[in-house]
């Protein structure tokens, strides 16, 4: 059963086993590395009549950075990428909604990575809803941006033999989110 986007008003959580917050990031200047986060918190505000008027905030454990090799995920745990000991946190708070479509949002917030807080904008199309088998109202949402580490101070790099870096500066931020009404 699905719901008319109007009747989506309301408060909502993320629902971390259904959510996936990952990164993508260039790695020697040939291939891409693909990781997320496994622990976070996030709530939205939804509003289906005026989606201006909705608001969405993220916190992101950064020690839950996951790439699938914990040698590099030890050392994207340190001050030389995230110093997951001085910066726990990375959050998202949004600053405006604004709608493209009927199913596509430009959303707009701050990000803060390592005690730097930068605007960013991220395409977010809304993907669906449905009622679920315990009777909770889900909405799917998936979106993406594309940052540039250096400007949030994750600078560490190593310069390889034949030219280029080690890790690429852009870091694709993606985002597949299923929240749940609360209430």
């Amino acid at each position: 059963m699905t719901v008319d986007i109007s009747e989506l008003t309301g408060d909502y959580v993320l629902d971390p086993a259904h959510t996936r917050i990952g990164f993508v990031a260039r790695h020697a200047m040939v291939t891409k590395v693909r990781g997320a986060f496994h622990q976070f918190d996030g709530t939205a505000h939804l509003d289906g009549t005026e989606p201006a008027r909705s608001t969405a905030q993220v916190v992101i454990k950064a020690e839950s950075i996951d790439t699938g090799v914990e040698q590099r995920d030890q050392h994207l745990r340190t001050n030389d990428f995230l110093d997951v000991p001085n910066f726990p946190d990375i959050t998202f708070r949004s600053t405006s909604v604004e709608p493209r479509s009927d199913t596509e949002y430009r959303v707009t917030g701050d990000l803060t990575i390592k005690d730097t807080t930068r605007p960013v904008t991220i395409d977010i199309a809304y993907t669906g809803n449905a009622v679920d088998p315990y009777g909770n109202l889900r909405v799917g949402l998936e979106g993406s941006v594309t940052i540039s580490r250096k400007e949030f101070g994750v600078t560490w790099n190593a310069p390889l033999e034949g030219g280029g870096v080690l890790v690429g500066d852009k870091i694709t931020l993606e985002f597949d989110i299923s929240a749940i009404k609360q209430g």
